[in-house]
C-alpha cells in the first residue's frame, strides 16, 4: 500500500483544514487507516484511526470534539477535518495503514505510512 497526503498549510489559529489521505496498491477497504502527528523535538503520536467500515472511529482526548476522521472506500482515501485549530496543533501528520485493528492507538500496528503533511497553526 502506498499512501500519499496531502492538504497541510499554514492556518491561523481557531481556523480550519482537511487532510486528505490517498492510498494505492492493495485493497483499501480492509485496512485500518490511522493519522498521527509529530511536532519538532516530539515524538510521533497518535491523532486518530478509523475502521474499514468507518463504523468505529478513535481519538485521543485532546482533539475530540475538533477533529474527525473519515473514509471513502470508493475513492481509496481517508479524511482529518481539523477545526478550532491551536498553536499545539503544529505537526507533520502522517497517515498510516495497519492490516490488523486490534490496538488503534499503537504506532507498531501500522505496516504502511506516508510521506507526512505539515500543519502550521500560528496564533
Amino acid at each position: 500500500v502506498q499512501l500519499q497526503a496531502s492538504g497541510g498549510g499554514l492556518v491561523q489559529a481557531g481556523g480550519s483544514l482537511r487532510l486528505s489521505c490517498a492510498a494505492s496498491g492493495r485493497p483499501f477497504s480492509s485496512y485500518t487507516m490511522g493519522w498521527f502527528r509529530q511536532a519538532p523535538g516530539k515524538e510521533r503520536e497518535f491523532v486518530a484511526a478509523i475502521k474499514w467500515s468507518g463504523d468505529s472511529t478513535y481519538y485521543v482526548g485532546s482533539m475530540q470534539g475538533r477533529f474527525t476522521i473519515s473514509r471513502d472506500n470508493a475513492q481509496n482515501t481517508v479524511y482529518l477535518q481539523m477545526n478550532s485549530l491551536k498553536p499545539e496543533d503544529t505537526a507533520v501528520y502522517y497517515c498510516a495503514a495497519a492490516r490488523e485493528s486490534s490496538d488503534v492507538y499503537r504506532r507498531s500496528l501500522y505496516d504502511y505510512w506516508g510521506q507526512g503533511t505539515l500543519v502550521t497553526v500560528s496564533s
